[in-house]
């Protein structure tokens, strides 16, 4: 990631977000698999598990309209766009085996991670590509 000013605020925030939902996901994991914990309070951890992937879509989000780099933007929406068809893609394929029988059920909730990692990696790619690019210029 660029050292932009708009790329350290953005740093910070992801990065206390993505601990608080570790921290909610490790909770939630104990409360549902370590002890029979009521339904509601489930249901309630579940529901603020879920709300710190909102808020790294908001950071995103804010990151991309502070950012002034034209290109590290650019980068950052093509590796979301990426992410994006590798997450449909494979849930389109995977769905298309659920529906021939071949596979059972899936974790749903796994959606996030995938798009978020095939964006890091579509990231990471892009910056290699680029880097090469420049260096032969």
């Amino acid at each position: 990631m660029h050292r932009t000013p708009a790329a350290r605020r953005y740093r910070r925030r992801s990065t206390i977000i993505a601990a608080i939902y570790i921290a909610l996901v490790a909770a939630n994991t104990v409360a549902t698999h370590g002890y029979a914990a009521p339904v509601e309070l489930l249901a309630a951890l579940a529901v603020v598990s879920a709300l710190p992937i909102i808020a790294l879509l908001v950071a995103l989000g804010i990151y991309l309209r502070e950012e002034s780099d034209e290109y590290v933007r650019d980068s950052i929406v093509m590796s979301m766009v990426f992410g994006l068809g590798a997450l449909l893609s494979l849930s389109s394929l995977l769905g298309m085996l659920q529906f021939a029988g071949v596979v059972g059920p899936l974790p749903v909730f796994l959606a996030f991670p995938i798009w978020w990692a095939a964006s890091g990696i579509a990231r990471c790619v892009i910056g290699w590509r680029d880097g090469r690019s420049s260096a032969r210029a």
